[in-house]
């Protein structure tokens, strides 16, 4: 699934910022889709965190031949020796386990995400153990393609905006924050394609 504001997202955006602009010429192969499965976006977020891109990938990957489905059901019942053979944290296991007993036992109320605004979904996500307010942000951008998510704790992020905007001096959340409102409403928009400038591969949960 393919955002339907991404054509105007980076037509206003490329408008307003000339580094964006540069971006969104120079990545226009490829846009943000969702994967269109909620248990497997919040998975691959809690894999990937605090690791780069590329080590979340490889270690996905193994998750995905070593077990019969990223399922919760699978995952619940999977050994740990498996998924620690994997190249998973014993900490990293125990949120995986945790994320899938609660939709094993239907303790999200999935039904009602959709008309949840971002910081109302982020207050029901960080319940679960191990998603903290990052891993909730990366499944609004990534599952949701909610459009104007700004994820100030990315390394990632911050990182590009250095590069970009301060000529790679360190950059705190405030600078962050002022940058940004030049993007609204299209931060999530913004936010992918500086990822993208980072590392061409582009960025998946």
């Amino acid at each position: 699934m393919t955002p339907n504001y991404w054509k105007q997202a980076t037509t206003e955006l490329a408008a307003r910022d000339r580094v964006m602009c540069e971006l969104i010429q120079q990545f226009d192969d490829c846009v943000l889709q969702s994967r269109g499965d909620a248990f497997s976006t919040l998975a691959r977020s809690i894999v990937g965190q605090q690791i780069s891109v590329k080590v979340a990938e490889s270690v996905w990957q193994k998750i995905v031949r070593a077990i019969p489905a990223v399922t919760p059901h699978v995952i619940h019942d999977t050994e740990i020796d498996v998924l620690r053979e994997c190249g998973l944290s014993f900490r990293k296991i125990s949120y995986l386990q945790d994320l899938a007993r609660h939709f094993k036992e239907n303790m999200l109320a999935v039904s009602e995400w959709m008309a949840l605004d971002d910081e109302e979904l982020i207050a029901q996500l960080i319940q679960v153990k191990g998603i903290g307010r990052w891993t909730a942000e990366m499944f609004l951008i990534f599952h949701l393609l909610r459009p104007n998510v700004l994820p100030l704790d990315d390394i990632g992020l911050q990182r590009a905006i250095s590069r970009h905007y301060f000529d790679n001096e360190q950059v705190d959340k405030k600078a962050m924050r002022l940058l940004a409102e030049t993007w609204q409403p299209w931060c999530s928009v913004a936010t992918w394609y500086l990822w993208r400038s980072l590392d061409p591969l582009p960025v998946a949960y």
